[in-house]
């Protein structure tokens, strides 16, 4: 796949992947940024996105909605698709998607995204609110942390994972706390993108099961959710992979559950409560997350009830 950086590459990228005509699936705001193509598609995120006739490939500007969006429609047409990432979800680095309602619901899924060409920049994340940056990021150290321990963990996702792991967790308190600090911000997306490359080697674990649960139940933003479980889920697995969780904390630089937990709260990400996410339906959320991909592929596989305790630990 290729990968440059600055948004000024997007041209070269598209010639060199054989796009002359894109479809691009991106929000109205970035309009602005005049990329040509046969069709613009808004509607993000989607569950009925069909791609125009003559195009031959799909463009893909915005955050882990938009890119998903455009990764259905990719998997559909068979088109290849260049990413332009602008929060730090990783979703450009991974060939499964979730296919979401414009409220956000979540009506299902698939994989098969022809992934041809990834732009970053910087730039393009200078205003991204502090929710977003902070939500995305902590799903971004989720990346991180469970391409160390899942059943699909590679050396060369180690080194991903611990590439990205410490960028995130030194970049995200100064981007919490003075968003165009552009330094910061483009140590933040240096570190998502390793964490996204870490994801696409290796796949996801218990935290983001249970995320995509909550969140596709309640039409919530999957990375306040993964700042929320990210902490239960790594508590979970410490006594079942110790050392890759230990790892995991030497890379972010203290306890890895402590400092995960801080650099929640200091996102506002405490408790599911929050969100409006009613105790009552709890036991519902431990059944939906343990037949989820993420558990199956964690070290050892939660059963429902003990993720209905690590929810109720965060409720």
């Amino acid at each position: 796949m290729i990968v440059l950086l600055g948004i000024v590459r997007l041209p070269d990228v598209l010639e060199r992947v054989g796009i002359d005509h894109p479809f691009v699936v991106a929000g109205e705001r970035w309009r602005a940024l005049e990329i040509p193509h046969v069709r613009w598609w808004s509607e993000i995120p989607s569950d009925r996105i069909t791609v125009p006739a003559g195009a031959d490939g799909i463009v893909a500007v915005g955050g882990g909605s938009a890119i998903d969006t455009a990764k259905a429609a990719s998997a559909a047409s068979d088109l290849p698709l260049v990413s332009v990432p602008t929060t730090y979800s990783g979703a450009e680095w991974s060939t499964f998607f979730g296919i979401r309602s414009p409220d956000r619901k979540i009506q299902g899924g698939g994989r098969g995204a022809r992934l041809a060409g990834i732009v970053y920049d910087y730039e393009l994340t200078l205003d991204l609110p502090r929710d977003v940056s902070g939500g995305t990021a902590m799903n971004a150290l989720a990346h991180c942390a469970e391409a160390l321990y899942v059943a699909g963990r590679t050396d060369e996702g180690d080194a991903e994972a611990l590439a990205g792991a410490p960028l995130i967790a030194a970049a995200l308190p100064r981007v919490l706390a003075n968003g165009h600090d552009r330094e910061a911000r483009a140590e933040l997306l240096t570190g998502a993108m390793h964490a996204g490359h870490a994801l696409g080697l290796a796949g996801l674990g218990l935290a983001h099961a249970m995320a995509q649960a909550v969140g596709g139940r309640y039409g919530l933003p999957h990375g306040a959710m993964n700042a929320l479980c990210l902490a239960p889920a790594l508590e979970f697995n410490r006594s079942v992979v110790p050392e890759e969780i230990a790892r995991f904390g030497d890379a972010v630089g203290g306890d890895a559950v402590t400092v995960v937990r801080e650099l929640a709260a200091r996102g506002g990400f405490e408790r599911l409560r929050d969100f409006g996410v009613p105790e009552a339906d709890l036991d519902a959320l431990g059944e939906a997350a343990a037949t989820r991909g993420g558990n199956l592929a964690n070290p050892r596989r939660a059963t429902p009830a003990e993720i209905r305790d690590l929810f109720a630990s965060v409720w």
